[in-house]
């Protein structure tokens, strides 16, 4: 028997890195999984190498009328929810004096604006005892130069976390936050506005900056997502778990 035997499990981002990780966890342990993405042949690809039972929807976090049809689809195929991974994230990042309303607008509505209505949509559709998890990230906790507008969505997101964890424990949910270090996934190639050799000379900057000298895993971070979703965490709740070889402590 697997940990989430017949839980039905919903994992924004879930066509790559992070969320592909945690969708295999999932279906491994049992779970019935409903994850979303921006691109048909992204969702396409993930679904041909996923065993188990599971749907992909196509939906962009960012748009709240996405958000309620991925909830709807989920519901449609599995009945109610027993956990949401908000996982879908974009990372840029620029000098504050060279930040524009795009820059600005596109993180906001994908990290912290999709989030929220996620939930929102999900509230009424979630089981008693179900978990919420969101990604937020180390990046808050820190002052990395450029990172201004990606930190204060992340900021926000954690903030956020923290009044939905009050507001839904008399229903029994709990709500957890896992937030990574530098972890080697395709957003490191999604980052508008710098060239490769740039990405590659931040990501060594990282990787000098933590303990263990190394970037994560995405299976790593999938790891603790499917702990604080599981029974094992039936006492955590409202926490953000750094993941991240220790960066953000020393």
């Amino acid at each position: 028997m697997g940990k989430f035997d017949n839980k039905v499990v919903v994992v924004t981002g879930g066509n790559s890195g992070i969320g592909l990780a945690t969708v295999q966890g999932f279906l491994n342990e049992g779970a019935k999984v409903v994850f979303s993405g921006r691109r048909q042949e992204a969702l396409d690809e993930a679904a041909r190498n996923l065993n188990g039972d599971f749907k992909a929807v196509l939906a962009n976090q960012a748009n709240p009328e996405d958000n309620r049809h991925l909830i709807e689809e989920a519901v449609k195929a599995y009945g109610k929810i027993d956990v949401i991974f908000a996982n879908a994230g974009v990372a840029q990042f620029a000098p504050a004096d060279q930040i524009n309303e795009d820059f600005f607008d596109n993180q906001f509505n994908i990290n912290i604006k999709g989030p929220a209505f996620l939930v929102k949509e999900a509230i009424p559709n979630l089981n008693q005892g179900a978990s919420i998890i969101f990604n937020t990230s180390i990046v808050h906790q820190k002052g990395f130069e450029g990172a201004g507008v990606y930190s204060a969505t992340k900021g926000a997101l954690r903030a956020y976390a923290r009044v939905l964890t009050t507001e839904l424990a008399p229903k029994g949910i709990r709500v957890n936050s896992i937030a990574p270090g530098p972890i080697g996934t395709p957003i490191y190639n999604k980052m508008e506005g710098m060239t490769d050799e740039q990405v590659q000379e931040m990501g060594a900057a990282f990787a000098q900056n933590v303990p263990l000298k190394r970037f994560g895993e995405s299976k790593e971070i999938a790891d603790a997502v499917l702990f604080l979703a599981s029974d094992d965490a039936s006492y955590v709740n409202g926490i953000e778990l750094e993941i991240d070889g220790g960066m953000s402590q020393i």
